[in-house]
């Protein structure tokens, strides 16, 4: 597959591609400078918003605007992202912040944690509910990151990149049960990081340190590896009109930019499969 690199090496530490058709394009996150970065799908223009110190992930409101997770905690935000309302920290340990989330099918906002200093059993996964309880889904998480559903949302993917692996639960209700192994990652492909899965239910998957995104089958077959000419690839969504084109986010966190001075780039694969639509919190 052809990876077209469409930005300049715009973000530090970039994660977390999401496509909504309300918004002016694609929007990811330079996560350590606390910013949302917006690729104007009429331009090609990279739009930058602050939204606080540290912005780990967003996702569209059902009702409008964003929901965003900042370094300790939840956010409301407009479509603008101008009027941002931080919903209180969820702790006051300033060693341990937010990493990756995604929502459910029902419209809960799931997010992650994790330790600055990578240290293990730090983190947890937390819930915000569409009635704005937070709850914890899991906890003794390492380093929380991609978060997505099959295309039935019966079945949830989870990657702990610690563990070098992505698990399947059980999703139904508020529920995620039986953890097992779906994907093992070998280490010298790199570490698995942020994920989407597509309408016939492979699974997509960006390899930190690999220099490439995997496709896999549910059943844990390797399909497809599609290499990017950055180390540190981050994330990966379907966006376009048509929800064809592959986007995949990079970062110049760790990387060596003598060799790979595009990290931090934005890339596409045009026509590499056929997404979903993203999941709207509810709330």
């Amino acid at each position: 597959m052809e990876v077209e690199q469409i930005t300049d090496p715009c973000a530090h530490h970039g994660e977390g591609p999401v496509w909504h058709p309300a918004w002016p394009g694609l929007r990811w996150v330079d996560l350590l400078a606390g910013d949302v970065l917006t690729l104007d799908r009429g331009t090609g223009e990279v739009r930058r918003a602050h939204v606080g110190r540290v912005v780990a992930a967003l996702r569209p409101r059902r009702s409008g605007g964003a929901v965003l997770a900042l370094e300790r905690g939840f956010a409301l935000a407009d479509d603008d992202l101008t009027d941002v309302r931080p919903l209180g920290d969820l702790w006051d340990d300033p060693t341990v912040r937010m990493n990756d989330g995604g929502c459910d099918p029902e419209g809960r906002f799931y997010c992650g944690s994790m330790s600055y200093a990578e240290e293990a059993g730090r983190g947890a996964l937390h819930v915000l509910e569409p009635d704005g309880r937070v709850r914890t889904a899991l906890d003794r998480v390492t380093i929380s990151n991609g978060l997505a559903w099959s295309p039935d949302g019966a079945t949830a993917y989870y990657v702990d990149t610690a563990t070098r692996r992505i698990d399947a639960f059980d999703h139904g209700g508020a529920a995620l049960r039986a953890r097992r192994p779906a994907v093992r990652i070998d280490a010298d492909l790199g570490a698995p990081d942020g994920l989407t899965v597509d309408a016939e239910g492979h699974l997509w998957v960006a390899l930190w340190g690999g220099g490439a995104v995997h496709r896999y089958s549910p059943a844990g077959e390797l399909l497809d590896r599609i290499e990017v000419p950055a180390s540190q690839v981050t994330a990966c969504t379907f966006g376009g009109p048509e929800l064809r084109d592959l986007y995949i986010t990079t970062s110049a966190v760790g990387a060596d930019r003598r060799r790979h001075p595009e990290s931090g780039a934005l890339f596409r694969v045009p026509g590499a499969g056929l997404g979903t639509p993203v999941a709207a919190y509810a709330g």
